[in-house]
């Protein structure tokens, strides 16, 4: 006869308890003369600490063999029920009552075990599952991740509270919401998800899981440095640098610091302990030893600079020598504390700037100019350069060596950065302002000389869409050996004779000339003193290399700046294509009036007499116009100092 429970549904074969009752009725069975129960028990499994025959919870040996799993404890012992130590026996009545109820109750008991696996596993997460005092056990993925995050924001005062940390001889905070510091709700819930024990486990015990947290390590690392401050002792790198052309070592030395994915496993560990985070400090030795030093001095540095390096090519021969070596020759540590040499080809092509001008033939841009009123291109040649990448790789080679110190250099083609067909995109048709000053003495004058030496320099000078010009940039140093002489220039307040006067007129003409194209102003600074010659407020001196004038091109067309001049004029014109209709000017009334004092200097060379300028303060509104209208305002306001009546002697 086959067990059945729950209603007479059938177990499965596989399932059904090891305890075999035979199909007697209790009152037809005589008493057996052993007293042995009238149930055959062929092979029973008893929890850990149960005595055969005893009811669940009492204490005895362990289990006899048999197929259903234990409760739990330690392995079992197994035994046939013949192996059994018989207990006392009891009276014969009680004895058959308490097995035939003790059978019963296995079987039941074993039985059950077949829903245990169904209440055990009711929901995603297992029952007697704990996230932080949070009961998810019985839930689903999403119920759980939604108690668990309702949690987190009950007590969100909690968990953004300052964490603090303990670093070397340091002590800090850093705040969760600065570190990206949180508990990943949806990976601790997967991580409760995932862990499946034992039906008979799981029925009868309870866990926690621990909660997944995260960090962003960089974020961690910043403000753990904070706290740090040069507490750290941090790696001193390997180097050998240069002192003109000797070699000075630079010896490694090991350190104490923070590694970022140290510093992130520690915080995520112990931030929810209740306890100051301890951050470790990592001893860090660079790659690179004292010994390795020495040995690149003395195999490398020092012959690299005791002889120079002889380079041919196909348009001739240059010399590399020992100061450009040591200029471009690198020996520094990585962030990994290696040295791993090599030729630095910027610095080579700088230190080398004299030698490449024998071999080098430069690429020339096609350019633009004005002749009969209308703009004319003019196209560009390429040219050949050195190539230096490859020149240092092989250079790096050579170095070592005591003889054989030479080269075979690969002239590459270099095409001009602006064509013609790139001029033409440019839109640059028509004149679209233009600014004239004057000036006296004839083109022999000083004065006159410097303004037809800039205006010459910055003729043709070509602005791209969305790119800003810069007076100084353009034409560098201005100074006797770029042909300027000596004429009066505001110095200390007085004029006094120096290099390049004259100049700032040919900056308040330019300055002008992009003020009427529209273009936007960048950078200028009008006089101390107003001059007649000048419009007030809009006009800009220049000093090298101090004080600059910048004009940034604003429009989508191409700027082509046309200068000219006569012997007493300087025109600066301004060509593109019109973006406004026209741009003027309104000047406010002149205010805040002074006048000039008397000052007496000794008489000489220096000395330049002024008749005095009164000094004012005044605006003045650029004005762009389109269709009849004017669509933007400008101001411009200066404050001019009044100029002193310099007399030379009594």
């Amino acid at each position: 006869m086959s067990v059945s429970q729950y209603g007479e549904k059938r177990v499965p074969a596989d399932e059904q308890p090891t305890v075999q009752l035979a199909a007697v009725p209790p009152s037809a069975v005589p008493p057996p003369v052993d007293d042995r129960p009238t149930i055959p028990i062929t092979a029973v499994t008893w929890p850990v600490g149960q005595q055969s025959g005893g009811a669940l919870g009492t204490t005895g040996p362990a289990t006899a063999t048999g197929t259903t799993p234990t409760f739990g404890g330690p392995p079992a012992t197994t035994a046939t029920t013949d192996q059994l130590e018989p207990a006392p026996a009891p009276p014969r009545g009680r004895a058959r009552r308490a097995l035939l109820a003790g059978g019963v109750a296995v079987a039941v008991l074993l039985a059950a075990g077949v829903g245990t696996v169904g209440y055990a596993y009711a929901g995603e997460v297992p029952r007697g599952t704990t996230v932080l005092g949070v009961d998810l056990g019985g839930r689903s993925q999403t119920e759980a991740a939604q108690a668990l995050r309702a949690d987190l924001e009950r007590r969100a005062e909690t968990f953004a509270a300052p964490v603090p940390v303990r670093i070397g001889d340091r002590t800090g905070e850093v705040t969760p919401a600065a570190i990206g510091l949180a508990v990943d709700v949806e990976a601790t819930v997967a991580a409760a998800v995932d862990h499946r024990p034992s039906p008979f486990g799981l029925l009868f015990g309870s866990r926690k899981v621990e909660p997944v947290v995260t960090v962003d390590e960089a974020k961690l690392d910043a403000e753990l440095r904070k706290i740090t401050g040069k507490s750290g002792q941090r790696m001193t790198m390997p180097a050998i640098r240069f002192d003109g052309t000797t070699p000075k070592p630079v010896y490694p030395r090991p350190g104490r610091e923070l590694r970022a994915a140290d510093s992130a496993a520690a915080v995520r560990d112990g931030w929810l302990s209740g306890q100051p985070v301890v951050v470790p400090l990592v001893e860090t030795h660079p790659a690179t030893t004292a010994e390795e030093v020495d040995r690149l001095v003395n195999e490398l540095a020092k012959p690299a600079v005791a002889a120079p390096v002889t380079v041919s090519t196909d348009r001739g021969r240059f010399t590399i020598g020992p100061n450009a070596i040591a200029k471009s020759l690198v020996l520094t540590a990585d962030k990994a504390g290696e040295i791993k040499p090599r030729i630095d080809d910027k610095k080579l092509r700088t230190a080398l700037a004299g030698q490449l001008g024998r071999v080098e033939i430069e690429p020339r841009n096609a350019s633009m100019s004005i002749e009969g009123g209308k703009p004319r291109t003019v196209a560009g040649r390429g040219g050949q350069r050195v190539d230096t990448a490859a020149l240092g790789r092989d250079l790096l080679a050579v170095l070592p060596k005591t003889d054989g110190r030479e080269l075979r250099g690969t002239l590459k083609a270099v095409e001009p950065k602006l064509t013609v067909e790139d001029l033409r995109k440019m839109g640059i048709k028509e004149r679209v302002s233009t600014f004239t000053t004057q000036f006296s003495g004839g083109l022999s004058d000083p004065r006159s000389h410097n303004i037809v030496t800039i205006a010459r320099d910055v003729d043709g000078a070509l602005v791209e869409p969305g790119k800003t010009f810069s007076l100084n940039g353009h034409t560098g140093e201005r100074g006797y050996a770029q042909g300027y002489k000596d004429a009066a220039v505001i110095q200390d307040g007085k004029l006094v004779p120096g290099v390049g006067g004259g100049i700032s007129q040919f900056t308040t003409t330019l300055f002008n000339a992009t003020y009427y194209a529209g273009l936007e102003d960048v950078q200028h600074k009008p006089h101390s003193y107003w001059f007649s010659r000048y419009p007030s407020v809009i006009e800009s001196t220049i000093i090298w290399p101090t004080l600059d004038f910048k004009f940034r091109n604003n429009t989508e067309y191409g700027v082509l700046i046309d200068t000219s001049y006569t012997s007493n004029s300087i025109t600066v014109s301004i060509w593109g294509t019109k973006v406004w209709d026209r741009v003027t000017t309104e000047w406010s009334p002149r205010r805040n009036i002074t006048t000039p004092t008397t000052i007496r200097l000794e008489p000489g060379p220096s000395c330049i007499p002024t008749n005095g300028i009164n000094g004012f303060t005044q605006d003045a509104w650029r004005l762009f116009h389109r269709d009849g209208k004017v669509v933007k305002r400008e101001k411009f306001s200066w404050t001019y100092r009044a100029e002193p009546r310099y007399l030379c002697g009594g």
